[in-house]
């Protein structure tokens, strides 16, 4: 419930500090927006659902609450610190020591997986665990090369060019896109009231990501763009096949009879978000290959991939897990779940349209350089996610 709310909070802040900047995302804005999103709000909240899910595909028990609770703080703590780079450039050593701290959150977060679901009743989905290693190992990679860039560390600099795509592919899609996607495999049919059904798509889905994204990070530090490209299509083609277990899991999905704005935020945040995935992993896989053969000038382009990848993917499917969460595991009796399913429920089709007709605009608009298409596109996106943030804390309030 903590990470939830955390996260929740790093998504306002980063809405607001996405409005309060220049009009439409420039060049000065989009890096401490999409910092507090995907390190403070994505993260933490992945601190903290992390090893709960882990523990309850296993029946088992809970990791240590010390150990969970410290994740969540130190990964919260650091990823607020190092924010301070894009409000003052200059205090490199709050960067640096927030960067230190992220780490050891990142260390913490590994150890109550680990913990989580020992001696278990059931067997857990090795998939799902193995995803979840991956996942924090590629955000170790990426969190230290952006902690070494933020302190100013002169090699890095140097090379930023070709580790600046490192970053991204490790931290955006080995680390927050594998965690989704490995937990999808178990959350989409819940949400959609199915059955999990074990698929060769659901294995592809996760150990595509997994595997090809430190090919995508090797290629690029030892500066073999070919080799790098390469293990994008790898990660491309997991994308797909998490494509094909989610319109396999909605067709098999159930027929809900009550709270059907609750349901469809999820159900359709969530569905949404596997279609900005795949869309943003194309843009992201066609710019490292332009990258290898020369006919662009990096291999990572932010405004080309943020909107769909960081907005329509991560955010949207963040919003959609703690619409379902909140009743499902909080606080309250039943009585008290259901005036939380109402509150969350509000607005369902606007909040949905908002946020995807936001996402778009901005995903045409950014490139292009249309600012005020832009602008309206991120006007959209950060009523959604005030909304929906707001919605949530009166749902909290709702349980008591």
């Amino acid at each position: 419930m903590a990470a939830v709310v955390i996260a929740g909070a790093f998504l306002a802040l980063a809405s607001v500090v996405a409005l309060a900047g220049p009009r439409g995302p420039g060049p000065a804005a989009p890096w401490l927006p999409l910092h507090l999103a995907l390190a403070g709000g994505a993260t933490t909240a992945i601190a903290g659902v992390m090893p709960f899910f882990v523990a309850a595909l296993a029946a088992g028990h809970p990791a240590n609450a010390r150990v969970r609770g410290a994740a969540v703080a130190l990964i919260a703590t650091g990823a607020l610190l190092v924010s301070v780079r894009g409000v003052a450039p200059s205090a490199v050593w709050v960067a640096g020591v927030g960067g230190l701290v992220f780490l050891t959150g990142v260390a913490a977060t590994a150890v109550a997986t680990r913990q989580a679901g020992r001696a278990g009743l059931m067997v857990r989905r090795p998939i799902v665990s193995l995803g979840y290693s991956a996942a924090l190992a590629n955000l170790a990679v990426g969190a230290s090369l952006g902690t070494l860039a933020a302190i100013g560390a002169t090699p890095v600099l140097e090379r930023w060019a070709m580790l600046r795509p490192a970053h991204a592919w490790a931290n955006l899609i080995g680390f927050v896109s594998v965690v989704i996607v490995a937990t999808l495999l178990h959350f989409l049919p819940t949400v959609l009231g199915t059955r999990i059904v074990p698929r060769r798509t659901a294995v592809v889905a996760v150990l595509a990501p997994a595997l090809g994204v430190p090919v995508v990070v090797t290629g690029l530090v030892l500066g073999l763009p070919v080799v790098a490209s390469g293990g994008a299509v790898v990660v491309l083609v997991g994308a797909m096949a998490l494509a094909v277990e989610a319109v396999a899991t909605v067709r098999a999905r159930g027929r809900w009879t009550t709270d059907p704005g609750w349901h469809l935020v999820a159900e359709a945040g969530l569905v949404a978000g596997v279609a900005w995935y795949v869309v943003g992993l194309s843009l992201a896989t066609g710019r490292l290959a332009a990258f290898a053969v020369g006919a662009a000038p990096d291999g990572w382009s932010t405004p080309l991939v943020a909107a769909p990848l960081a907005v329509g993917w991560v955010v949207q499917v963040l919003i959609a897990s703690w619409t379902h969460l909140l009743p499902s595991i909080g606080p309250g009796d039943p009585p008290a779940h259901a005036r939380q399913r109402a509150v969350l429920g509000r607005w369902a089709v606007p909040r949905l349209v908002a946020l995807n007709a936001g996402t778009a605009l901005l995903a045409i608009g950014w490139p292009i350089g249309a600012t005020q298409l832009a602008g309206v596109g991120v006007g959209l996106v950060a009523a959604a996610v005030l909304t929906s943030t707001a919605l949530g804390a009166l749902a909290i309030r709702a349980a008591r």
